[in-house]
Protein backbone atom coordinates (compact mmCIF):
# COMPACT_ATOMS: atom_id res chain seq x y z
CA UNK A 1 0.00 0.00 0.00
CA UNK A 2 0.99 3.21 -1.14
CA UNK A 3 3.27 5.65 2.03
CA UNK A 4 -0.27 8.29 1.21
CA UNK A 5 -2.63 6.36 1.97
CA UNK A 6 -4.85 6.25 5.63
CA UNK A 7 -5.86 3.25 7.62
CA UNK A 8 -10.09 4.25 6.88
CA UNK A 9 -10.48 3.01 10.68
CA UNK A 10 -8.81 5.79 11.69
CA UNK A 11 -11.48 7.89 10.39
CA UNK A 12 -14.36 6.19 11.26
CA UNK A 13 -16.30 5.16 14.20
CA UNK A 14 -18.80 2.51 15.09
CA UNK A 15 -22.89 4.13 15.49
CA UNK A 16 -25.34 1.26 17.56
CA UNK A 17 -28.00 3.05 18.22
CA UNK A 18 -31.58 0.18 18.32
CA UNK A 19 -34.65 1.25 17.71
CA UNK A 20 -35.66 0.30 21.15
CA UNK A 21 -38.53 2.83 20.85
CA UNK A 22 -39.75 1.18 18.08
CA UNK A 23 -40.78 4.49 16.17
CA UNK A 24 -38.39 3.85 12.86
CA UNK A 25 -40.26 1.31 10.69
CA UNK A 26 -39.01 1.87 7.50
CA UNK A 27 -36.33 -1.78 6.75
CA UNK A 28 -33.84 -1.21 4.32
CA UNK A 29 -31.57 -3.92 3.05
CA UNK A 30 -28.51 -2.86 0.36
CA UNK A 31 -27.82 -4.05 -2.92
CA UNK A 32 -24.28 -4.99 -4.11
CA UNK A 33 -24.45 -2.15 -6.39
CA UNK A 34 -24.44 0.10 -3.11
CA UNK A 35 -27.46 1.50 -2.78
CA UNK A 36 -30.47 1.50 0.26
CA UNK A 37 -33.23 -0.95 -1.53
CA UNK A 38 -36.37 -1.86 0.41
CA UNK A 39 -36.20 -4.75 2.13
CA UNK A 40 -36.98 -8.34 1.19
CA UNK A 41 -37.23 -9.92 4.61
CA UNK A 42 -40.59 -11.23 6.26
CA UNK A 43 -40.79 -9.42 9.72
CA UNK A 44 -43.98 -10.29 10.74
CA UNK A 45 -43.52 -11.18 14.23
CA UNK A 46 -40.49 -10.06 14.13
CA UNK A 47 -39.09 -7.88 17.36
CA UNK A 48 -38.22 -4.38 15.47
CA UNK A 49 -36.50 -2.90 18.64
CA UNK A 50 -33.35 -4.90 18.24
CA UNK A 51 -32.90 -3.36 14.46
CA UNK A 52 -30.19 -0.96 14.03
CA UNK A 53 -31.07 2.91 13.44
CA UNK A 54 -29.00 5.13 10.04
CA UNK A 55 -29.37 8.47 10.08
CA UNK A 56 -28.78 10.54 7.28
CA UNK A 57 -24.92 10.88 6.28
CA UNK A 58 -24.58 7.74 7.98
CA UNK A 59 -23.43 4.11 6.29
CA UNK A 60 -24.45 0.61 6.39
CA UNK A 61 -22.58 -2.31 5.14
CA UNK A 62 -22.89 -6.34 5.56
CA UNK A 63 -19.65 -7.99 5.52
CA UNK A 64 -20.76 -11.40 5.85
CA UNK A 65 -20.94 -12.41 2.17
CA UNK A 66 -18.01 -10.96 0.29
CA UNK A 67 -15.86 -13.74 -0.79
CA UNK A 68 -18.95 -15.43 -2.52
CA UNK A 69 -20.29 -11.92 -4.01
CA UNK A 70 -16.64 -10.56 -4.34
CA UNK A 71 -18.28 -7.08 -3.62
CA UNK A 72 -18.90 -5.48 0.05
CA UNK A 73 -22.47 -4.13 -0.01
CA UNK A 74 -22.10 -0.60 1.77
CA UNK A 75 -23.82 2.93 0.85
CA UNK A 76 -24.28 6.39 2.60
CA UNK A 77 -27.44 7.46 3.69
CA UNK A 78 -28.65 10.80 1.60
CA UNK A 79 -32.37 10.69 3.64
CA UNK A 80 -33.73 12.84 5.30
CA UNK A 81 -35.92 10.24 7.22
CA UNK A 82 -34.01 7.56 9.45
CA UNK A 83 -34.64 4.29 8.88
CA UNK A 84 -33.49 0.68 9.96
CA UNK A 85 -31.27 -2.11 8.66
CA UNK A 86 -30.50 -5.56 9.65
CA UNK A 87 -28.82 -5.96 13.27
CA UNK A 88 -26.26 -8.05 11.43
CA UNK A 89 -24.94 -4.80 9.44
CA UNK A 90 -22.79 -2.45 10.50
CA UNK A 91 -23.32 0.98 11.23
CA UNK A 92 -20.59 3.93 10.85
CA UNK A 93 -19.92 7.62 10.40
CA UNK A 94 -17.05 9.60 9.79
CA UNK A 95 -15.14 11.14 13.19
CA UNK A 96 -14.40 14.19 11.82
CA UNK A 97 -16.23 15.54 8.05
CA UNK A 98 -14.10 18.21 8.19
CA UNK A 99 -11.24 15.97 7.75
CA UNK A 100 -12.83 13.15 5.47
CA UNK A 101 -16.30 13.79 3.48
CA UNK A 102 -18.83 11.04 3.46
CA UNK A 103 -19.66 11.41 -0.30
CA UNK A 104 -15.70 11.12 -0.97
CA UNK A 105 -15.24 7.81 1.05
CA UNK A 106 -18.95 6.30 -0.59
CA UNK A 107 -16.88 7.23 -3.69
CA UNK A 108 -13.81 5.05 -2.66
CA UNK A 109 -16.23 2.33 -1.62
CA UNK A 110 -17.59 2.39 -5.24
CA UNK A 111 -14.56 1.59 -6.72
CA UNK A 112 -13.95 -2.03 -8.02
CA UNK A 113 -10.24 -2.00 -6.86
CA UNK A 114 -11.87 -1.30 -3.48
CA UNK A 115 -14.28 -4.54 -3.65
CA UNK A 116 -11.09 -6.74 -5.19
CA UNK A 117 -8.91 -5.80 -2.14
CA UNK A 118 -12.07 -6.30 0.45
CA UNK A 119 -12.48 -9.97 -0.89
CA UNK A 120 -8.61 -10.56 -0.68
CA UNK A 121 -8.87 -9.60 3.04
CA UNK A 122 -12.01 -12.02 3.85
CA UNK A 123 -11.75 -14.86 6.16
CA UNK A 124 -11.64 -18.76 5.49
CA UNK A 125 -15.91 -19.26 5.94
CA UNK A 126 -17.52 -20.65 3.46
CA UNK A 127 -19.35 -17.60 2.15
CA UNK A 128 -15.74 -15.60 3.20
CA UNK A 129 -16.97 -12.79 5.66
CA UNK A 130 -14.68 -9.43 6.00
CA UNK A 131 -13.43 -8.67 9.63
CA UNK A 132 -14.70 -5.30 11.10
CA UNK A 133 -10.58 -4.97 11.90
CA UNK A 134 -9.63 -5.95 8.41
CA UNK A 135 -12.14 -3.58 7.16
CA UNK A 136 -10.75 -0.46 9.17
CA UNK A 137 -7.54 -1.64 8.21
CA UNK A 138 -8.04 -1.04 4.68
CA UNK A 139 -6.80 2.12 3.09
CA UNK A 140 -7.18 5.07 1.31
CA UNK A 141 -5.30 8.67 0.23
CA UNK A 142 -7.04 11.61 1.96
CA UNK A 143 -6.33 14.63 0.33
CA UNK A 144 -7.34 18.04 1.31
CA UNK A 145 -11.11 18.56 2.28
CA UNK A 146 -11.57 21.48 -0.52
CA UNK A 147 -10.08 18.86 -3.42
CA UNK A 148 -12.26 15.99 -1.94
CA UNK A 149 -14.94 17.95 -2.87
CA UNK A 150 -13.77 18.90 -6.36
CA UNK A 151 -13.57 15.75 -6.64
CA UNK A 152 -16.41 14.39 -5.10
CA UNK A 153 -18.26 17.64 -7.74
CA UNK A 154 -16.63 16.58 -11.10
CA UNK A 155 -18.27 13.18 -9.58
CA UNK A 156 -21.81 13.95 -9.21
CA UNK A 157 -22.00 15.50 -12.03
CA UNK A 158 -21.20 12.58 -14.17
CA UNK A 159 -23.72 10.54 -11.69
CA UNK A 160 -27.27 13.66 -12.24
CA UNK A 161 -26.42 13.65 -16.19
CA UNK A 162 -26.20 9.58 -16.32
CA UNK A 163 -29.37 9.78 -14.00
CA UNK A 164 -31.18 12.42 -16.45
CA UNK A 165 -30.55 10.28 -19.58
CA UNK A 166 -31.85 7.18 -17.72
CA UNK A 167 -34.87 9.73 -16.76
CA UNK A 168 -35.35 10.27 -19.94
CA UNK A 169 -35.06 6.93 -21.41
CA UNK A 170 -37.75 5.95 -18.59
CA UNK A 171 -40.18 8.91 -19.81
CA UNK A 172 -40.01 7.80 -23.60
CA UNK A 173 -40.64 4.18 -22.70
CA UNK A 174 -43.86 5.16 -20.86
CA UNK A 175 -44.52 7.57 -23.51
CA UNK A 176 -44.34 4.50 -26.16
CA UNK A 177 -45.96 2.12 -24.10
CA UNK A 178 -49.48 4.52 -23.75
CA UNK A 179 -49.42 4.93 -27.39
CA UNK A 180 -48.87 0.95 -27.54
CA UNK A 181 -51.92 0.30 -24.70
CA UNK A 182 -54.34 3.00 -26.37
CA UNK A 183 -53.67 1.25 -30.17
CA UNK A 184 -53.34 -2.38 -29.58
CA UNK A 185 -55.14 -2.48 -26.00
CA UNK A 186 -58.11 -0.60 -26.07
CA UNK A 187 -58.22 -0.35 -30.17
CA UNK A 188 -58.10 3.60 -30.10
CA UNK A 189 -55.67 4.07 -33.21
CA UNK A 190 -56.26 6.39 -35.30
CA UNK A 191 -58.10 5.33 -38.32
CA UNK A 192 -55.91 5.69 -41.85
CA UNK A 193 -56.67 7.32 -44.45
CA UNK A 194 -56.63 4.82 -46.81
CA UNK A 195 -59.23 2.40 -44.10
CA UNK A 196 -61.52 5.66 -43.89
CA UNK A 197 -61.51 5.33 -47.52
CA UNK A 198 -62.16 1.77 -47.48
CA UNK A 199 -65.25 2.19 -45.91
CA UNK A 200 -66.75 5.42 -47.73
CA UNK A 201 -66.11 7.27 -44.80
CA UNK A 202 -63.41 9.73 -45.60
CA UNK A 203 -64.25 12.18 -43.01
CA UNK A 204 -63.22 9.55 -40.02
CA UNK A 205 -59.35 10.28 -41.11
CA UNK A 206 -57.48 10.01 -37.98
CA UNK A 207 -60.26 9.49 -35.58
CA UNK A 208 -60.11 6.86 -32.65
CA UNK A 209 -61.35 3.51 -34.19
CA UNK A 210 -63.51 2.39 -31.47
CA UNK A 211 -64.72 5.14 -30.70
CA UNK A 212 -65.65 6.15 -34.02
CA UNK A 213 -67.25 3.43 -34.22
CA UNK A 214 -64.98 1.09 -36.21
CA UNK A 215 -66.35 -2.22 -36.12
CA UNK A 216 -65.11 -4.71 -33.91
CA UNK A 217 -65.61 -8.64 -34.04
CA UNK A 218 -65.46 -11.56 -31.24
CA UNK A 219 -62.07 -13.32 -31.31
CA UNK A 220 -62.56 -17.10 -29.34
CA UNK A 221 -59.05 -17.00 -29.12
CA UNK A 222 -58.36 -14.15 -26.93
CA UNK A 223 -62.31 -14.64 -25.38
CA UNK A 224 -62.63 -10.93 -26.63
CA UNK A 225 -63.40 -8.17 -29.21
CA UNK A 226 -61.23 -6.82 -31.89
CA UNK A 227 -60.72 -5.03 -34.83
CA UNK A 228 -62.12 -6.68 -38.17
CA UNK A 229 -59.83 -8.01 -40.25
CA UNK A 230 -57.30 -8.34 -37.34
CA UNK A 231 -56.16 -11.74 -36.84
CA UNK A 232 -54.67 -13.82 -33.85
CA UNK A 233 -51.35 -15.56 -33.94
CA UNK A 234 -48.44 -17.30 -32.16
CA UNK A 235 -45.24 -16.17 -31.05
CA UNK A 236 -43.52 -18.73 -33.84
CA UNK A 237 -45.47 -16.98 -36.77
CA UNK A 238 -44.26 -14.16 -35.87
CA UNK A 239 -41.07 -13.98 -34.27
CA UNK A 240 -37.83 -15.41 -35.51
CA UNK A 241 -35.65 -16.93 -32.32
CA UNK A 242 -32.31 -17.15 -32.56
CA UNK A 243 -29.71 -17.29 -29.47
CA UNK A 244 -25.78 -16.35 -29.54
CA UNK A 245 -23.04 -18.01 -30.27
CA UNK A 246 -20.24 -17.15 -28.01
CA UNK A 247 -19.30 -17.83 -24.16
CA UNK A 248 -19.92 -14.82 -22.01
CA UNK A 249 -15.92 -15.63 -21.64
CA UNK A 250 -15.30 -13.94 -24.76
CA UNK A 251 -16.72 -10.63 -23.85
CA UNK A 252 -13.43 -7.75 -23.38
CA UNK A 253 -14.25 -4.63 -20.93
CA UNK A 254 -12.62 -2.52 -24.02
CA UNK A 255 -14.10 -4.43 -27.01
CA UNK A 256 -16.46 -2.46 -29.86
CA UNK A 257 -19.49 -4.00 -30.18
CA UNK A 258 -22.20 -4.50 -27.57
CA UNK A 259 -22.26 -7.91 -26.01
CA UNK A 260 -25.17 -8.81 -24.50
CA UNK A 261 -25.80 -11.62 -21.85
CA UNK A 262 -28.41 -12.96 -19.23
CA UNK A 263 -26.94 -10.36 -17.18
CA UNK A 264 -28.56 -6.79 -17.21
CA UNK A 265 -24.54 -5.95 -18.05
CA UNK A 266 -24.02 -4.76 -20.97
CA UNK A 267 -19.98 -5.79 -22.10
CA UNK A 268 -17.90 -5.57 -24.78
CA UNK A 269 -16.37 -7.50 -27.20
CA UNK A 270 -14.78 -7.57 -30.64
CA UNK A 271 -16.57 -9.09 -33.38
CA UNK A 272 -20.43 -9.48 -34.25
CA UNK A 273 -22.61 -12.22 -35.24
CA UNK A 274 -25.74 -9.82 -35.78
CA UNK A 275 -26.44 -7.03 -37.87
CA UNK A 276 -30.13 -5.79 -37.33
CA UNK A 277 -32.71 -4.87 -35.68
CA UNK A 278 -33.83 -6.76 -32.74
CA UNK A 279 -35.73 -7.63 -29.22
CA UNK A 280 -32.37 -9.01 -26.93
CA UNK A 281 -34.21 -11.36 -24.39
CA UNK A 282 -32.10 -12.61 -21.38
CA UNK A 283 -33.30 -16.87 -21.70
CA UNK A 284 -31.90 -17.76 -18.22
CA UNK A 285 -32.69 -17.63 -14.66
CA UNK A 286 -36.28 -17.23 -14.71
CA UNK A 287 -36.59 -16.51 -11.36
CA UNK A 288 -35.00 -12.80 -11.63
CA UNK A 289 -36.20 -9.64 -13.74
CA UNK A 290 -35.52 -10.59 -17.01
CA UNK A 291 -33.03 -8.26 -18.91
CA UNK A 292 -34.88 -7.35 -22.10
CA UNK A 293 -34.50 -4.61 -24.48
CA UNK A 294 -34.40 -2.98 -28.18
CA UNK A 295 -31.57 -2.57 -30.16
CA UNK A 296 -30.79 -1.71 -33.78
CA UNK A 297 -27.29 -2.66 -35.19
CA UNK A 298 -24.24 -4.57 -34.98
CA UNK A 299 -23.86 -6.45 -31.38
CA UNK A 300 -23.42 -10.49 -30.45
CA UNK A 301 -25.07 -12.49 -27.50
CA UNK A 302 -24.35 -14.93 -25.08
CA UNK A 303 -25.85 -18.46 -26.16
CA UNK A 304 -28.41 -18.26 -23.91
CA UNK A 305 -29.63 -15.12 -25.08
CA UNK A 306 -32.66 -14.63 -27.46
CA UNK A 307 -32.30 -12.31 -30.22
CA UNK A 308 -35.50 -11.64 -31.40
CA UNK A 309 -36.64 -10.21 -34.76
CA UNK A 310 -39.61 -10.08 -36.59
CA UNK A 311 -40.98 -11.87 -39.47
CA UNK A 312 -44.57 -10.95 -40.08
CA UNK A 313 -44.63 -7.40 -42.02
CA UNK A 314 -47.95 -7.31 -40.25
CA UNK A 315 -46.33 -6.90 -36.97
CA UNK A 316 -43.62 -3.96 -36.11
CA UNK A 317 -40.54 -4.76 -34.01
CA UNK A 318 -42.32 -2.05 -31.28
CA UNK A 319 -45.21 -4.04 -30.65
CA UNK A 320 -43.20 -6.69 -30.73
CA UNK A 321 -41.43 -5.32 -27.73
CA UNK A 322 -44.47 -4.63 -25.91
CA UNK A 323 -45.77 -7.56 -26.34
CA UNK A 324 -42.69 -9.84 -25.03
CA UNK A 325 -42.16 -7.17 -22.25
CA UNK A 326 -46.03 -7.86 -20.97
CA UNK A 327 -45.19 -11.26 -20.90
CA UNK A 328 -41.71 -11.23 -19.25
CA UNK A 329 -43.67 -11.52 -15.35
CA UNK A 330 -45.56 -14.23 -16.27
CA UNK A 331 -41.97 -16.45 -18.15
CA UNK A 332 -40.45 -16.79 -14.44
CA UNK A 333 -43.51 -19.43 -13.52
CA UNK A 334 -43.27 -21.20 -17.18
CA UNK A 335 -39.47 -21.57 -17.39
CA UNK A 336 -38.08 -24.91 -17.37
CA UNK A 337 -35.25 -26.51 -16.08
CA UNK A 338 -34.17 -27.23 -12.37
CA UNK A 339 -30.84 -25.30 -10.37
CA UNK A 340 -30.70 -23.22 -13.68
CA UNK A 341 -33.98 -22.41 -14.84
CA UNK A 342 -34.28 -21.55 -18.88
CA UNK A 343 -36.74 -20.25 -21.25
CA UNK A 344 -37.42 -22.48 -24.03
CA UNK A 345 -38.75 -22.55 -27.47
CA UNK A 346 -41.75 -24.84 -25.84
CA UNK A 347 -42.82 -21.63 -24.03
CA UNK A 348 -42.22 -18.99 -26.38
CA UNK A 349 -43.75 -20.09 -29.31
CA UNK A 350 -47.50 -20.74 -28.44
CA UNK A 351 -48.18 -17.38 -27.08
CA UNK A 352 -50.60 -15.71 -28.94
CA UNK A 353 -50.64 -12.24 -29.92
CA UNK A 354 -53.02 -10.21 -32.49
CA UNK A 355 -51.89 -8.93 -35.92
CA UNK A 356 -52.95 -5.90 -36.95
CA UNK A 357 -53.76 -4.37 -40.26
CA UNK A 358 -50.46 -3.46 -42.47
CA UNK A 359 -51.05 -0.02 -42.33
CA UNK A 360 -51.83 0.29 -38.16
CA UNK A 361 -48.18 -1.69 -37.91
CA UNK A 362 -46.57 0.76 -40.21
CA UNK A 363 -48.24 3.97 -38.17
CA UNK A 364 -46.86 2.68 -35.39
CA UNK A 365 -43.62 1.41 -36.15
CA UNK A 366 -42.74 4.82 -37.78
CA UNK A 367 -44.02 6.40 -34.68
CA UNK A 368 -42.00 4.23 -31.99
CA UNK A 369 -38.91 4.64 -33.95
CA UNK A 370 -37.78 8.27 -33.29
CA UNK A 371 -38.58 7.22 -29.96
CA UNK A 372 -36.64 3.81 -29.41
CA UNK A 373 -33.97 5.66 -31.69
CA UNK A 374 -33.15 8.08 -28.86
CA UNK A 375 -33.98 5.91 -26.26
CA UNK A 376 -30.36 3.89 -28.02
CA UNK A 377 -28.51 7.21 -28.07
CA UNK A 378 -29.67 8.24 -24.48
CA UNK A 379 -27.93 4.97 -23.98
CA UNK A 380 -25.23 5.40 -25.78
CA UNK A 381 -24.00 8.31 -23.69
CA UNK A 382 -24.98 6.77 -20.57
CA UNK A 383 -22.23 4.38 -21.61
CA UNK A 384 -19.81 7.17 -22.40
CA UNK A 385 -20.32 8.43 -19.18
CA UNK A 386 -20.07 5.65 -16.98
CA UNK A 387 -16.75 5.41 -18.93
CA UNK A 388 -15.51 8.99 -17.35
CA UNK A 389 -17.35 7.87 -13.90
CA UNK A 390 -14.49 5.35 -13.81
CA UNK A 391 -12.15 7.72 -14.88
CA UNK A 392 -12.63 9.55 -11.53
CA UNK A 393 -12.30 7.26 -9.44
CA UNK A 394 -9.54 5.91 -10.44
CA UNK A 395 -8.01 9.42 -10.33
CA UNK A 396 -9.39 9.39 -6.80
CA UNK A 397 -5.32 7.65 -5.90
CA UNK A 398 -3.80 10.53 -7.86
CA UNK A 399 -5.20 12.71 -5.04
CA UNK A 400 -2.11 14.15 -3.41
CA UNK A 401 -2.59 12.84 0.49
CA UNK A 402 -2.41 15.23 3.60
CA UNK A 403 -1.05 13.79 6.99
Amino acid sequence: MKSNYKPIGKYIREVKTRNIDGTVSNLLGINIDKYFMPSVANIVGTDMTKYKVVKKGQFACNRMHVGRDKRLPVALSTSDEDFLVSPAYDVFEIKDENILNPEYLMMWFSRKEFDRNAWFYTDADVRGGLHWKEFCNMQLPIPSLEKQKEIVAEYNTIVNRIKLNEQLNQKLEETAQAIYKQWFVDFEFPISKEHAAEIGKPELEGKPYKSSSGKMVWNDELDQEIPEGWRVKEYADVFDFKTGKLNSNAALENGKFPFFTCSSETFKTDTYSFDCEALVLAGNNASAVYPFKYFKGKFDAYQRTYVITVKDSDVSIFQGYFEVLGQLEGFKGTSSGTATKFLTMKILNPIKMIAPHGDVSGAFSKLCSSIFGRRQLADEIVEKLTIFKGIILIKMTKAEAIA
